[in-house]
Order: structure tokens, then sequence, then C-alpha cells
């Protein structure tokens, strides 16, 4: 038995879109667009949002992290992604498996924490408005973001430690484009009893609790909103949350497409990696798109930086 449990894998194949040759070049060119635009995006809001002095708020320093965020979550696999589109090396170190997974995990906990920090912040703007800078104070944002972060890391670091420490001596394809705990698990040849529990009971607990967090205060929210007697208030009180509501309803959704959608037989597993791509590759990008788009004084912040650095170039 002591033979048995050894783990003899020692690097995974990550399948990814291999058996999609004839669309390869193309998605690396769409894959390779779409990771700059999320890069160009997200950290112009970090530079209007550190250059901008009004901007420096607790809504603004949770805006700057969810940005850091949507930054770092592509970069964990969209790099190998792209050279394994190019080349004909799938392969991946077992410490490089384990290392992707960590920090993919890592970084998406730490965004379904952020994500309901950021509807309290909104509920309390909202509801608690004459009261806002005495809750929301620097100090307190900051305790609020070293709890998510922290929060985020410790939860991977208990699934990497449970999941890799599964015996694997079966095949060593990931059915899939980067680490992930369910195509790593399948591969085991021990009991994954451990680390499914683990998931559901220990990911489930934080997900569902940061998930009604974000329910509960929105559903104050909505209804402080709907109290407000005039039409331009209920305006102005809507465009404050407008901008997280349609994140969070964009993170939510291709989150339960992605991972809780039922199984087809009718799309090949191909497409289906490539509908997983919707959690991990396209939400980060649209998120500064949306922020962008809908916050007044994001817009204002990026159009003065960038005729700043338009004047600057032609003087």
């Amino acid at each position: 038995m002591d033979l048995y449990n050894l783990t003899t894998v020692t690097q995974f194949i990550l399948i990814g879109l291999s058996d999609l040759p004839e669309v390869r070049y193309p998605l690396f060119v769409a894959f390779l667009l779409i990771y700059q635009i999320t890069l160009v995006g997200n950290g112009a809001i970090l530079l209007a949002i550190a250059i901008e002095q009004k901007l420096h708020t607790p809504m603004y320093f949770l805006l700057a992290n969810l940005s850091l965020l949507d930054i770092f979550c592509p970069s964990a696999t969209v790099p190998k992604m792209l050279r394994n589109l190019l080349t004909e090396d799938h392969s991946i170190s077992f410490v490089g498996c384990a290392l992707q997974l960590y920090f993919l995990v890592a970084l998406a906990g730490t965004e379904v924490f952020l994500l309901a920090v950021m509807a309290y912040d909104r509920y309390v703007a909202i509801c608690f408005p004459l009261r806002y800078t005495l809750i929301m104070t620097q100090v307190r944002c900051a305790q609020l973001l070293t709890g998510t972060w922290t929060a985020g890391f410790l939860n991977s670091l208990l699934h990497t430690i449970t999941t890799f420490s599964l015996s694997f001596c079966k095949s060593n394809q990931v059915n899939q484009y980067y680490c992930d705990i369910p195509p790593v698990v399948a591969l085991s040849c021990s009991s994954t009893y451990m680390a499914e529990m683990l998931v559901l009971v220990v990911g489930g607990i934080l997900g569902i609790s940061a998930f009604l967090i974000t329910l509960i205060s929105y559903l104050y929210i909505i209804s402080t909103i709907l109290k407000i007697r005039s039409a331009e208030g209920k305006r102005k009180a809507f465009s404050t949350c407008a901008s997280h509501l349609t994140v969070v309803c964009l993170f939510y959704g291709t989150t339960i497409f992605t991972y809780i959608r039922p199984s087809s037989s009718k799309h090949s597993p191909a497409r289906d990696r490539l509908v997983s791509m919707l959690y991990g590759v396209i939400t980060p990008m649209l998120n500064p798109i949306i922020y962008s788009l809908r916050n007044t004084e994001v817009k204002g912040a990026l159009r003065r930086l960038l005729c700043s650095k338009t004047f600057a170039a032609q003087t």
C-alpha cells in the first residue's frame, strides 16, 4: 500500500484546446488581444485612482483591489495557455501545476470576498449616507481588505495541500487549459473523499456566506432606493451602485454557467473548455469597461489622464 500511495506523476499535460487544431492560431490572436485589453484597462483604472486625489476614498480603494485581481487572475493561466496554443509541448510540472492552482483558487476566492465587501460599502453609502465616513474609515477599509486577501489565500492553501497530497498514478492529462481542483482530483488513484468534502463544505460555507452578504446588502439597497420619493434621487442613488451590481451579476453569472451548469453530451469537451474561459478570461476584461462606462468619476479621471498623456506627448 505504501508503494501504491506514492505519487508517481512528475508532470501533467494540459489538454486545453489541443483538439481544435484548425482554430489554434485564431484563438491565440483572440486571447492575446483579450489579455492585452485586460492589462491595459485594469492598469488604467489603477493609474487613474492613484493619480486622482478625489478618488482616494474607500469605494475606489476597493475598486483598485478588484482591478489588481483582474490583472493577477488571468495572468495565472493565460500566458501558459497562449504558449500551449503555439507549441506542441502542453506539459506543466507537478510544482508548476500546484502553484497555478494555488494562485488561481486564492485570487478567485479573494474576489468573491471582495465583491461582498464592496456590496457592504455600497450598503453603508446608500442606507447610512450621513454616517458613511464614520463607518467606512480608511482603517476599516484596510482591515476589510486585509481580511479578504488573507481569507482567499488561506482557503486556497488548504485546498491545494489537500489536492496535491493525493496519489497520482493514473493518467496525467488534465482536461482543462489550466490546473483546477476538479480536473486534477479526477486524476487521483487514491480516495478523493476528503478533497471533495473540503471543496463542498469549506468552499460552500465561505462562498455562500459571501454571496448572502452581497445579496442581503443589495436587498437593503434596493429597498432604500424605492423609498426615495424623487426620480432624480432614485437615479443618483442607483448610479452609485450600478457598476458594482453589474460586475456582481457578471461574476456570479459566468461562475454559475461555468461550474454549475449541467453537462451536455451534445457539446465536445473542447467547447466546454471554451465556455470555462468566460469566468477566467472574459470577465476580467469586461470589469474595467463597465466601470469606465458607468462611473462618471472614473470616466472623468481616465479622460484627464488620457488628455495629460496626449499633451505631454505633443510637447
